[in-house]
């Protein structure tokens, strides 16, 4: 095999006149290279210094323009607006040219026509006055046809849900289903009115018939006559049963014919409606009780026998009734228990309220069932009309409107209860804006129908007003507040409470007018005024009653005109009626606690409460508006009606 041998190295050395030249050439190169670098620079520098200088005055040629295009714009705008104007004027001056023309011939005209203008004027001035006076009539002729609308629908709704409520229930008189008396066919349609005039006309059948009269008078003679009748005399003191026959308190002997006259006028009484006994034939229901006559021995003369003789009374047994104006007697009440008032259906709970409505024949009741139920008093069956149930609210207290329309009732809440009778519906109202009061269980309603006053907390009363039913304004006792009662027509307020003193309040100015002390009071717990104001009553919680008489307390005296201390116990309810001639007193905690006491005399009567029928626990009580009926509520539920002889009406 042949070796391969490696190529040698061959050293090549390069002289040194071959590396000076070689530097030479690079030094001139980089310094021609810089040069022309440096020429270029200062080149671009120029160029763009050119550029920039164009630029400026292209900038200053162009804001030039602007500026002249402007002042043009501007003096074109102005000469258009001195154009204008000179056009403006030169109407101007035309207008007023005409204006000028056209006032001189108005002036021309007017000077010509000022007289019948004023003329015009005056007839047109009349023209609107009789205008005016025609529509007030027509407005006052509108409402007045409203308010009959009104009246009409309200009476006629309240008929339709309670009944035959709007004739004034008389003792002894029927109606029939329609609610209108009833009357004979054969009875006369009307009358002659002959008080009008001193002088009396006379007709040809007046005569007859008056001479017919005077026939039958003639023809009138008793069948015998007792002499011993006058010379007969009567002690009508030594039997109990007699004393009703007193016209006088003090009267003890009457002759024998008084005694029968009186008899018979308190049977007439207690047993009316005799029309069979009438001689004349004529209907009974067409007399009128306030037309009664006294003859001068003071008797009382039946309809249709003012003419008569005394003697013609035995022979009659008609309608010999006393007035109703008579004063009531003291020592005994003559009165007749009738159905209870809610024997159709009774209460499940105590009744704490009880009140008439202001026709006579409707009765609200209501108590802690939280039922309210009317009923229309009769005195046979008493049937029930409505009933309206209250969830949430024991009654503790339930009173109508004393216009007829409302009832407002409350319990421990603080919210209360309007109920109106027309449209059968409830409304919750309350809490009162801006009170803490949990309770407004006591209140008290004004006469006028416009106040209703609670009782607060810490002294204070809150006035609520019965048309928004919101608070219009407080009034602050100095203690507590316990009781409420208005007088005046609703135009002053009184109230008594936890320091024994009785407050007067003008709700006018709702400023306190008086503030007396209650005789031998420890604390006030009742409170009661007279329909006329002139009298007011204060229970306190010892049973003391004091009755005053309003213009003296005002005056400063305040010694009450009589103290009643028949009741030991705290009264908690009291009430006048009608006429102020009875007071009634009830203390809830004790047993037949129910005192009736006659006014003026002050004195008890002594057969009330029954002694054979206990009334239990009494609660409520409240007297018809013609004073015939008395109703009184018990715990038991039961609702006790009383009919009172001495009043004709209910």
């Amino acid at each position: 095999m042949y070796r391969r041998t490696p190529p040698s190295r061959v050293s090549t050395t390069i002289p040194p006149q071959h590396y000076l030249h070689r530097d030479s050439l690079g030094l001139s190169s980089v310094v021609m290279h810089l040069i022309f670098v440096r020429k270029i620079g200062t080149l671009l520098h120029v160029k763009m210094s050119l550029i920039s200088q164009s630029v400026l005055l292209n900038e200053r040629k162009g804001n030039k323009l602007d500026r002249e295009v402007a002042d043009a714009v501007v003096d074109d705008e102005v000469q258009e607006v001195d154009l204008i104007e000179e056009i403006k004027l030169k109407k101007s001056k035309k207008r007023s040219v005409k204006t000028d023309d056209f006032s001189q011939k108005k002036k021309k005209k007017s000077k010509k026509s000022s007289i019948d203008m004023d003329v015009s004027l005056n007839e047109m001035a009349q023209e609107i006055e009789q205008e005016k006076m025609k529509r007030r009539q027509s407005k006052n002729a509108s409402k007045e046809k409203a308010q009959k609308d009104a009246e009409e629908k309200m009476k006629s709704l309240e008929s339709s849900l309670f009944g035959v409520i709007y004739n004034p229930l008389e003792f002894g008189k029927e109606f029939n289903a329609d609610g209108k008396k009833q009357v004979k066919a054969d009875a006369p349609l009307f009358f002659m009115d002959k008080s009008t005039s001193n002088e009396m006309v006379v007709y040809e059948e007046e005569l007859h018939a008056m001479a017919a009269e005077d026939t039958n008078k003639e023809e009138r003679k008793p069948a015998w006559i007792d002499e011993e009748e006058e010379r007969t005399e009567v002690n009508i003191i030594r039997m109990n049963r007699l004393r009703k026959l007193r016209k006088e308190a003090n009267e003890q002997v009457i002759s024998g014919t008084d005694y029968i006259s009186r008899l018979r006028a308190q049977h007439a009484k207690l047993n009316p409606g005799t029309e069979w006994a009438n001689v004349d034939g004529k209907n009974a229901h067409e007399s009128d009780f306030d037309e009664d006559s006294y003859d001068e021995s003071g008797v009382t003369i039946a309809h249709g026998y003012e003419d008569a003789e005394a003697n013609d009374f035995l022979r009659s047994n008609d309608d010999l009734v006393i007035k109703s104006n008579t004063k009531l007697l003291p020592g005994l009440l003559e009165y007749s228990r009738m159905v209870n008032a809610n024997a159709e259906v009774p209460s499940n709970g105590p009744i704490n309220s009880v009140q008439f409505h202001r026709n006579g024949q409707l009765l609200l009741t209501a108590g802690l069932d939280r039922r309210i139920r009317f009923f229309q008093v009769d005195g046979k069956r008493n049937p029930q009309i409505q009933s309206i149930f209250i969830e949430d609210c024991p009654v503790h207290k339930a009173s109508f409107l004393p216009n007829g329309s409302e009832v407002i009732l409350s319990g421990r809440r603080k919210f209360f209860y309007s109920i109106d009778l027309v449209k059968a519906a409830a409304s919750k109202i309350g809490p009162l804006t801006g009170r803490e009061e949990k309770s407004l269980e006591a209140f008290e309603v004004s006469p006028d129908s416009n106040t209703i006053a609670f009782i607060g907390n810490e002294g204070y009363i809150l006035l609520v007003s019965s048309r928004t039913k919101e608070l219009i304004g407080t009034l602050k006792m100095n203690g507590s507040a316990r009781c409420l009662a208005f007088a005046d027509g609703g135009q002053q307020l009184l109230s008594g409470g936890g320091d024994g003193h009785v407050y007067h309040w003008d709700l006018r100015t709702r400023r306190c007018i008086h503030k007396g002390t209650d005789d031998g009071s420890i604390g006030g717990s009742a409170l009661c005024a007279s329909q006329d104001s002139s009298m007011f009553a204060s229970g306190s919680a010892s049973g003391i009653v004091n009755v005053y008489k309003r213009e003296e307390f005002l005056g400063g005296k305040q010694k009450p005109l009589k103290t009643i201390e028949n009741l030991t116990t705290m009264v908690d309810h009291m009430k006048f009626n009608h006429d102020s001639q009875i007071l009634a007193m009830i203390s809830r905690v004790s047993k037949n606690g129910l005192k009736l006491v006659h006014i003026p005399s002050y004195n008890v009567f002594s057969n009330y409460p029954p002694t054979r029928s206990s009334i239990q626990y009494p609660r409520c009580l409240d007297f018809s508006p013609g004073g015939g009926f008395m109703t009184v509520g018990n715990a038991a539920g039961k609702v006790f009606l009383y009919k009172l002889h001495h009043y004709q009406n209910a």
